[in-house]
């Protein structure tokens, strides 16, 4: 079976994002608790969408969705400790030789691409389907994965350009710089992306735009490039393989716009502005590269010791800590090295919606904050200047002109609404021949609302939010935008509409622009994902500014630029990390997540801020990076987050080492805070106040200098609701810290949720319609095995599942199962530890089977029967309840005479 979807699963890309939301203010330490519930209680605050979400639409996946699997290539776990763990190469590459030769003996066709021992012992390889299921059962495997490739999202800089400084302010880095001289020197910083643009003069460069100048420089002191300009995994050809050369420049952009924040010095002050640099480039100048090429980046940062790596890049929704690059990310921690990953942009997408490697235990993941103020191009409304995005794909906007501007409705909160201009039969006709429209955001996309202005003879199109925050839209689509399209925030908006309710309004374009606050200042980012890990883990860490923050691009581009994500937010935090390695030189790896994660501050509740509701710990972690804290704290946490696990088997029971590393001894005062937690279906999560019982076994505990302390912390709840995500932070405040540890934990019995069949009519059958796989009845659910006329499964996991099983049957004449297809192997596929889905996916049968020789058979004409088995994340592959099963019913194959 061929897996068809991946803009749905599993689909690695950098972490740089066009939008950004939220609400208003940054919370600079813990508000008061929420008002106290009775045990077991739960309070509704409404849903994802009801808060303005975009609602989840499954649409049909596309025949072409396959393309972003490597066809054949996967990644070989071979038994045995990588470098990271003392283990020789020499006994790595034995190890794997010996796999080798064993799938020789098998009669495996199998071809090694590259071998890997430093973090992650293993190789990729090229192999048939038929083989795949041979090579499972060569002694010496541990797990095969699928090399995945990894999309390079388009390099357009945000609307609006804010402020250097606003950043660095927002978490204290300014004042180390300032007041303790921390810049970061002597620290190497390495950078696992699309490379670093080294001409650029901020990160060491002469200014003149030649790949072949100022590599090594006094910044980029070292590298690696994996891949060319040329490369790009989602293309076949030889003029797009990988052709590395001896300069691992930057010819995309997001490298680089991560290295100045992680450390440039010029324009742009970074946080670390004297670290030195490697970069590793896995990218070229555009589209994908590929889980076999990051690895090999990995191994080479690991053997060329560099002190931190960052890597904005990772798989949205594979959220297993089992997924090699996962896996590697732990081990190069192991090794001393600080790992520092981008928690996901897949925010609207639910929970469970983080990825490998941000998913690895020991990592430090990162989640993204608002930036307070940004620059914007500007139109005026009177007397009023007001800040605008410029819709990407859409028409140039005016710099000079006035056009009138009437609205496509009374403002409205009704999916129907006229004001959202989704029927073009509901948007009024213009009336003069220069006119914009004002159009709400919901329900239907950009693209729509401003096709159907333009279709109405509209000029403009001015769109504002629905919630709090700034958004950066794109209309592209069929037919074009042709037309100027710019969105405002929500408050300006509701401005504009009163306007036009009172008299004639028009607008003025100008050039230049203003200083506008961003709505969302200081709140989580609407793109930042959710957690939890698969094995339920706490996800992301720590949270750090992300949205709109202006950096360094390559030269090319025009030297600076503005982007947002967790991409943005990772690299701040990667800089951090280098400034507490200045200035603490023996601290390992777990000293410095302690220090960095356990004296943030937790975030208001971005959905309704400024009403005693804290942000979910599974988005945020311990919440807002504090530098200063960081830098002078004295308290060492022995395990800086408490991840509980589900309740199958009651309470929890977990201990907090607090250590004090001060010459005097400190007193704590021990309390515990909880924010929303999250319940329902994870792609349209239910917000709720659901406060677990959190007893200490002391609210005060005193430490002796350079001594440690327990404190026993006993969880529990008693929801009545099995899959509520709830948690916060054990709290402990001092005279001179204040410091939280996060904990989070899933109600009730992970095994007791639907992943298989949670959406309503998946699973299906289904059956290609021209470039769609669409579901299709009983009664048309007949095959040729022709091209792409093969049967489909259309289905959809609300949760991670650690394996998913289809078989081959044939039909009894009362239409029940008969015998499987293939009895020696059991299955026509099985593939292993799945995240979450974003869409609908798909898998196809060719009607082939293996004989119990090897070979390869196809089914003959016939009724046949699909069976779908799904094991529940941490089931119990022997307990029949951790399993669900679909049976697709009986299809038809019938397969055309050859002619003549």
């Amino acid at each position: 079976m061929r897996q068809i979807p991946v803009r749905h699963r599993a689909l690695l890309r950098p972490r740089a994002l066009l939008t950004t939301g939220a609400a208003a203010a940054l919370m600079t330490a813990l508000l008061s608790p929420m008002p106290a519930l009775a045990d077991g209680d739960v309070e509704d605050l409404g849903t994802a969408t009801s808060h303005g979400a975009k609602a989840p639409v499954l649409t049909p996946p596309s025949l072409q969705d396959g393309q972003h699997v490597a066809e054949d290539k996967y990644l070989v776990q071979v038994a045995g400790a990588p470098q990271t763990q003392g283990t020789s190469k020499r006994t790595l590459m034995s190890k794997q030789d010996g796999v080798k030769d064993k799938a020789k003996d098998a009669g495996i066709d199998l071809k090694v691409g590259t071998s890997y021992t430093q973090a992650w012992n293993g190789m990729s390889v090229t192999l048939s389907q038929k083989d795949l299921q041979k090579l499972r059962d060569v002694d010496g495997i541990e797990a095969i994965y699928p090399v995945v490739d990894v999309a390079l999202p388009p390099e357009e800089d945000d609307p609006s350009s804010p402020e250097d400084e606003y950043a660095n302010g927002m978490t204290g880095v300014d004042t180390v710089q300032k007041v303790d001289g921390l810049t970061g020197k002597g620290v190497t910083v390495g950078i696992i992306d699309s490379g670093i643009d080294y001409n650029n003069p901020d990160l060491g460069g002469s200014g003149t735009n030649d790949q072949t100048k100022d590599f090594p420089g006094s910044r980029v002191t070292e590298g690696h490039d994996f891949v060319g300009d040329d490369y790009d995994a989602n293309k076949t050809g030889a003029a797009h393989a990988a052709k590395p050369d001896a300069y691992p420049d930057d010819c995309g952009g997001h490298g680089s716009h991560v290295a100045g924040i992680v450390g440039a010095k010029g324009e742009v002050t970074g946080v670390a502005p004297d670290v030195d640099f490697a970069s590793y480039r896995v990218f070229g100048c555009e589209g994908s590269s590929s889980t076999d090429i990051i690895l090999a980046a990995m191994d080479r940062a690991v053997a060329d010791d560099v002190d931190v790596i960052n890597m904005s890049l990772g798989a949205a929704m594979m959220s297993w800590g089992s997924y090699p690059t996962a896996q590697a990310a732990n081990e190069i921690t192991d090794r001393g090295i600080v790992m520092v990953n981008s928690g996901g942009n897949e925010g609207e997408s639910g929970t469970f919606s983080g990825g490998a490697p941000g998913v690895g235990a020991k990592v430090i993941t990162v989640g993204s904050v608002e930036n307070t103020d940004a620059r914007s191009p500007y139109f005026t409304a009177g007397k009023q200047k007001v800040g605008y995005a410029a819709a990407s794909d859409g028409g140039t906007v005016p710099t000079t002109g006035k056009v009138e501007v009437v609205s496509a409705g009374e403002d409205s909160t009704e999916a129907d609404a006229p004001v959202l201009a989704c029927e073009p039969s509901e948007i009024p006709k213009p009336t003069a021949k220069k006119q914009a429209l004002l159009i709400k955001r919901g329900t239907c996309s950009f693209h729509d609302k401003a096709a159907n202005a333009q279709k109405a003879g509209y000029t403009a199109v001015v769109l504002y939010n629905n919630s709090a925050g700034i958004i950066s839209p794109t209309v592209a689509g069929d037919p074009a935008v042709t037309i100027p399209v710019v969105s405002i925030t929500q408050e300006d908006g509701i401005a504009l509409q009163k306007a036009i309710a009172e008299k004639t309004t028009t607008i003025g374009w100008k050039s230049g622009q203003i200083i506008v606050p961003n709505a969302g200042a200081g709140l989580m980012s609407a793109f930042s994902s959710y957690g939890l890990t698969a094995e339920l883990g706490l996800k992301p860490d720590v949270s750090a500014p992300g949205g709109q923050i202006w950096s360094t691009v390559p030269l090319e581009q025009g030297g600076h630029g503005s982007k947002s994500g967790t991409s943005m937010a990772s690299p701040h935090v990667a800089g951090a990390a280098a400034l507490l390695l200045q200035e603490h030189a023996d601290w390992d790896p777990v000293a410095v997540k302690s220090a960095l994660v356990n004296t943030a501050d937790p975030l208001d509740w971005s959905l309704e801020p400024g009403k005693g509701y804290l942000e979910p710990v599974h988005r945020q972690g311990a919440g807002m990076l504090d530098m200063v804290e960081a830098a002078h704290t004295s308290t060492a946490i022995k395990e800086p987050t408490i991840s509980l696990g589900d309740s199958s088997k009651g309470g929890h029971t977990v201990t907090v080492s607090v250590r004090n590393n001060s010459d005097e001894a400190k007193t704590y005062a021990v309390s515990e805070h909880t924010g929303v937690a999250t319940g329902g279906s994870p792609s349209n999560p239910e917000f709720e106040v659901a406060d677990p019982s959190v007893r200490l076994s002391a609210r005060s505990i005193t430490v002796a200098p350079h001594r440690a302390e327990l404190v026993t912390v006993r969880v529990s709840e008693d929801f009545g609701e099995d899959g509520i995500i709830y948690g916060g932070w054990i709290q402990l405040t001092s005279d001179d810290e204040d410091l939280s540890v996060p904990f989070a934990g899933l109600s009730g019995d992970y095994q007791n949720l639907d992943a298989l069949d949670a959406q309503e009519g998946l699973p299906s059958l289904g059956k290609a319609q021209g470039e769609d796989i669409v579901p299709v009845g009983g009664k048309d659910a007949s095959y040729s095995l022709e091209g792409s006329d093969v049967p489909y499964v259309l289905y959809y996991l609300d949760y991670p599942v650690s394996r998913l099983d289809v078989a081959a049957y044939t039909v009894k004449a009362d239409g029940s199962k008969g015998k499987l297809v293939n009895p020696k192997v059991g299955t026509v596929s099985s593939e292993s530890h799945l995240g979450r889905s974003q869409e609908t996916e798909a898998l196809s049968w060719d009607g082939t089977y293996e004989t119990a020789t090897g070979k390869t058979r196809t089914v003959t004409d016939g009724k046949y029967i699909l069976e779908v088995r799904a094991l529940k994340a941490l089931g119990d592959p022997d307990t029949p309840s951790d399993w669900q099963t679909w049976d697709s019913g009986a299809l038809t194959i019938a397969q055309k005479a050859p002619k003549g």
